[in-house]
Formats: structure tokens, C-alpha cells, sequence
């Protein structure tokens, strides 16, 4: 996948590459007055330039980059996957094994691995047991500077939670930034029936689902707001790598050849 452009919701746009994600909407040039389609860079993307830590670093000296890199890909494409099946389950759907998804790599849809079946598995009991309401669903908007997509908000036993799905096995410290930086965006509350006082009390987690170190196979951990890593580190960061940015726009041909080498 070169660049994929999705429409979001009515006047926004995902724009996702290889190596960035961004999201455009139509904002007026508080310097011009005009109005600009302007970029926000994910923050998922950012929180992604927050130091590994040792235990990553000890992984990936066990693995060449080009591995640790199909690894990535191939996670990212999993948990895709679950995450739309995910979804149809909570708007009441049946999913069946051999139900086919899109695969964002290659962008043909497959049936689900094992490994994927077991991640919903996972999160049907997750929501069987815990009966979550569910206030809002793969939820867009905005922060200062950034943007990004929140999985779930729920409400549990009276709790606000804003909780981020994830497959992995682990949970590393760019997960709890994301997930904080999610927290601090600009929500719609009335249209999700939270009032203020609930949303001043809300709560961070992280749902690993397909989880394999217990026998519920899922793992619900409450994270702390770490919000201010999340700008004044991490964004930095990516500030200084990437400077005031927006998508990169380069024209790709249909066909490629050498009019030099091409035979006449």
C-alpha cells in the first residue's frame, strides 16, 4: 500500500502511507482568514517516537531490521482485522470462522487466522462478562495538534472509560501514550450522554485481546494519563524529525521503464 485516502466522517480525511498517517479537515487560516484543508499528524504515528526502552531494543537485536519491520506490518494488518470484526460484534452481528476480512496490505479479503478467531473470541467474552455500554465506536477528532481514532468509550459500573484494543501480548510505554493523548482530544459528549462531571472522572485501559498468559485470554489494564510525555516529549520528537509537515505528495506511474533502456 502506497497511500490509502479514507473518508472518515463529513469533512475529514485519513491519509495513511507507509511510514506516516495523517488527518485533514477543513479549517479557517486563523492568519489569512481563508478557508484550508489543514493536517494533523496521528497520534498514533507520534507516540510511536517515544523511546522503546531496553526490552525492546534486546528484541529487536535479536532480529534484523527487515524482519522486526514484516512483523510490525503483519501485526498492524491483524489487528485491523479484529478490530472490524470487533466492531460488527458490537453492533450485534454474527461473525462466522470462515468470514472474510480485508487484509489493508494487499487489499483482498481473507478468512481469519486462528489467532485472529481467538482475539474475537476473546472480546465477545470480554463484553459478555463486563456488559459494557457502549457510548461511541471508532470515534475521530481532534486535539491541539494532532488526531486520532479512539476504539471504545464505554461506561462501566457508572465508570467513563476510553479503551484501546490491542493484540499484542505486550503493552509498551507508546500504548499509554496513545491511549492518553486520546483522552485529551475534543468529543461530542452531549451526543454520547456523558455529562461533564462523569467525563472529568474518566478512566484510561488497554484491552488485550487474544491474550495468552491467562485463561480468560484477555486482559484489561488501567492506564495512567501521561498526556504531558505524550507533548512534550514524544511530539517533540516527531516535531523535530518530521518539522511543521504535511502528507508527502509524489505521483507514481502506472508503468515503470527506462526510455533509455527501453528496446526500440
Amino acid at each position: 500500500m502506497l497511500k490509502e485516502v479514507k473518508k472518515i466522517k463529513h469533512g475529514v480525511l485519513r491519509i495513511t502511507s507507509l511510514n506516516e498517517r495523517w488527518y485533514a479537515k477543513i479549517s479557517v487560516n486563523e492568519r489569512t482568514g481563508k478557508k484550508e484543508r489543514m493536517y494533523y499528524p496521528s497520534s498514533t504515528w507520534i507516540s510511536g517516537y517515544y523511546p522503546k526502552g531496553v526490552y525492546f531494543h534486546k528484541w529487536l537485536a535479536g532480529k534484523g531490521w527487515s524482519e522486526v519491520e514484516a512483523l510490525k506490518q503483519a501485526a498492524a494488518d491483524r489487528g485491523s482485522r479484529v478490530h472490524y470484526a470487533c466492531e460488527e460484534l458490537d453492533e450485534g452481528k454474527e461473525i462466522k470462522i470462515t468470514q472474510k476480512y480485508k487484509n489493508p496490505s494487499t487489499g483482498k479479503k481473507e478468512e481469519l487466522s486462528k489467532e485472529e478467531v481467538d482475539a474475537i473470541i476473546s472480546y465477545r467474552d470480554f463484553v459478555d462478562e463486563e456488559k459494557p455500554e457502549l457510548l461511541a465506536n471508532e470515534i475521530t477528532s481532534f486535539g491541539d495538534v494532532y488526531a486520532g481514532t479512539a476504539d471504545k468509550i464505554f461506561r462501566i459500573k457508572k465508570d467513563i472509560w476510553i479503551v484501546d484494543l490491542k493484540t499484542s501480548q505486550s503493552i509498551w510505554p507508546e500504548h499509554e501514550l496513545q491511549i492518553s493523548s486520546y483522552s485529551h482530544m475534543k468529543f461530542d459528549l452531549k451526543k454520547m450522554g456523558i455529562n461533564e462531571s462523569e467525563w472529568k472522572k474518566r478512566r484510561l485501559a488497554i484491552l488485550q485481546i487474544g491474550y495468552k498468559k491467562n485463561k480468560k485470554r484477555y486482559k484489561f489494564t488501567e492506564v495512567k494519563d501521561k498526556y504531558n510525555l505524550f507533548r512534550n516529549v514524544a511530539y517533540k520528537i516527531w516535531k523535530n524529525e518530521n518539522g511543521d509537515g504535511k502528507p508527502m505528495e509524489r505521483d507514481y506511474p502506472n508503468v515503470i521503464c527506462s526510455n533509455f533502456r527501453r528496446k526500440k
